[in-house]
């Protein structure tokens, strides 16, 4: 069984694939935060910093679907190294006006450029590992260990840049930053063995036009990404008014919030160690079990009375945040034809990015007419109501997924594997299994 679970490694290139995606994980929360710690010490001002997280989360998951369609037809081991060493030289411009003039245009336009180019390589990712893992029976392994690398950049890159700022200050923290993606882009382009595409080049307006006709035409695809749609938007309901609730529900402190904080982190990483040791169920169990999971965390965090309590039912919630997300991309991939692999898994990451600025609008607009445990109680009854929803729909979930070499029209097409490895992965050395 172990060797199994981490069969996905003799799969080249998948190693570096993996190093890459956390890294820019990493990168990522590293860059926002900064950034933030940024426009708010030189405008001390709420609405700057709240826009850079629209910049650079928000307005990216609108563009980066059209950046994907375009760039998706194009070798990945020209297209993936060029996007990382573009958001290298964002980095470093922005590492540039932090010890320097500071403009807060420009900041904001920077952050937009990072964002997008951010989740377009994501999606390029997803759509290379699904390349070549699938073939082998490996995705679910494979997304098992990419699910563990986002876990430990979700608990460890805000970390870092709290580390980085207080030590050598938030300039040389975003020239770290940018060196972090230069090594990236050097490490994929020494790589000789992604995917190559073969497809049959077209506008990419007609491309991305067509990847939504495919999304919303094939229903176990168009289920998943609307459900997710829905349940980003409860998940994160809470996150801006989690301090709140922290200093006034609970009545603690600061540090307090923090080890609040922590806990719900601490569920992440555990849900992710889980989920190597149950991905081979059902994805529909997976995605109905974990998404009741945090449902029951967010009621019980309603009615939590003391801190500790709050931190044990945060853990349960973030175990089941850590299985929930990966067990529904994994679906997702299961179910996408591989010439459209890039563009849906592009397409999820945008609602990653895009679904949870409404998620925080709704819930400071319920706070402002309530109180924070009528948000996590609204949160947690909206998430059931969703899981009662998707209980009718388990055999349009579980279709026939669609052979991987083939596109929606049953036509061979998508990504190929190299000509070096015959075609198809390398055979894993020993078998097994967000």
């Amino acid at each position: 069984m172990t060797g199994r679970r981490f069969a996905p490694l003799s799969v080249r290139p998948f190693g570096r694939l993996l190093t890459t995606y956390t890294v820019n994980e990493i990168g990522d929360a590293v860059g926002v935060v900064a950034l933030a710690v940024l426009v708010y010490d030189r405008t001390e001002a709420v609405a700057p910093t709240a826009a850079i997280f629209l910049m650079a989360k928000f307005l990216p998951a609108l563009i980066a679907p059209l950046l994907t369609a375009r760039v998706d037809q194009l070798p990945l081991r020209r297209i993936l190294p060029a996007l990382y060493l573009l958001e290298a030289a964002a980095f470093g411009a922005l590492g540039f006006i932090a010890d320097s003039d500071f403009v807060l245009g420009l900041v904001l336009a920077l952050a937009l450029i990072d964002g997008t180019l951010a989740i377009t390589g994501r999606g390029l990712t997803r759509g290379a590992v699904a390349a070549i893992l699938q073939p082998a029976g490996l995705l679910r392994e494979g997304n098992a260990m990419m699910n563990v690398g986002f876990a430990i950049a979700s608990v460890g890159g805000a970390a870092l840049a709290g580390l980085l700022i207080g030590t050598v200050g938030i300039g040389t923290a975003l020239y770290v930053d940018a060196a972090s993606f230069l090594v990236i882009a050097a490490l994929l382009a020494a790589t000789t063995n992604l995917p190559t595409v073969e497809v049959e080049r077209e506008p990419f307006r007609e491309r991305f036009r067509d990847g939504l006709r495919y999304a919303r035409q094939h229903s176990p695809v168009r289920l998943l990404l609307i459900g997710q749609a829905v349940a980003l938007v409860l998940f994160t309901l809470i996150i801006p008014i989690e301090i709140i609730y922290a200093k006034e529900s609970l009545e603690t402190t600061s540090a307090g919030y923090g080890v609040l904080l922590a806990s719900w982190g601490a569920g992440i990483f555990l849900g992710s160690l889980l989920y190597l040791r149950v991905k081979n169920r059902s994805p529909w169990m997976l995605m109905i079990g974990s998404t009741v999971a945090i449902a029951i965390a967010y009621l019980g965090l309603a009615v939590a009375g003391t801190l500790l309590v709050a931190c044990l039912i945060s853990i349960v919630g973030g175990l089941g945040n850590g299985i929930q997300w990966i067990a529904v991309m994994t679906a997702l991939q299961e179910q996408t034809a591989r010439d459209y692999q890039a563009r849906i898994a592009g397409l999820m990451e945008s609602l990653g990015a895009a679904m949870p600025g409404v998620g925080y609008l709704l819930g400071g607009a319920i706070v402002a007419l309530s109180n924070p445990r009528v948000a996590y109680a609204a949160a947690g009854a909206g998430l059931l109501l969703i899981v009662l929803a998707a209980l009718p729909l388990r055999s349009r979930l579980e279709m026939t997924r669609p052979e991987p070499g083939f596109d929606s029209s049953g036509h061979p097409s998508g990504i190929a594997l190299p000509e070096t490895m015959g075609g198809r992965p390398e055979p894993a050395a020993s078998h097994r299994e967000r």
